[in-house]
């Protein structure tokens, strides 16, 4: 795994699962396949804050979509990315370090409700993206990269 161009690569998996909004949604999709407002229903999130996130997963190839009538369903495109997120999630309960860890922080803010629109800078990303808007604006303070 020192392979340079995998190590970018798995970089950029990790940074798609550190959007919380993004983890709703494919925890959402653990149950199987679902529309868009099941998803809606089932994280609180807003309908085009769903879709921009479904979007970017499946640009990413981690879920897929499946046209039914009028609803489109989308699910996750293997097994294996639910074992990550059930892996993820025991490796978070035995990880008893990681709450009070100063070092990781969450991207966005537990207090904020799910679908709130947080202030900040609206525009393209660094993956050339719109924004999302449950995005925080990121300052530097030294060498690490923190919230504003």
């Amino acid at each position: 795994m020192h392979n340079p161009d995998q190590l970018t690569l798995l970089a950029k998996l990790f940074r798609g699962f550190a959007d919380r909004s993004r983890l709703a949604v494919l925890s959402t999709l653990l149950n199987g396949p679902q529309c868009v407002s099941a998803v809606v229903a089932a994280t609180g999130l807003t309908q085009p804050n769903v879709s921009n996130h479904l979007s970017c997963l499946r640009d990413c190839g981690l879920v897929t979509r499946e046209q039914r009538g009028l609803f489109v369903f989308y699910r996750l495109t293997a097994p294996a990315i639910a074992q990550f997120l059930t892996d993820a999630e025991q490796l978070v309960l035995s990880a008893h370090g990681l709450p009070g860890c100063p070092r990781y922080e969450p991207l966005d803010r537990p207090d904020d409700a799910p679908g709130e629109r947080k202030s900040g800078p609206a525009g393209p990303g660094l993956d050339g993206r719109e924004a999302s808007k449950d995005a925080l604006p990121r300052r530097r303070s030294g060498s690490a990269l923190v919230q504003s």
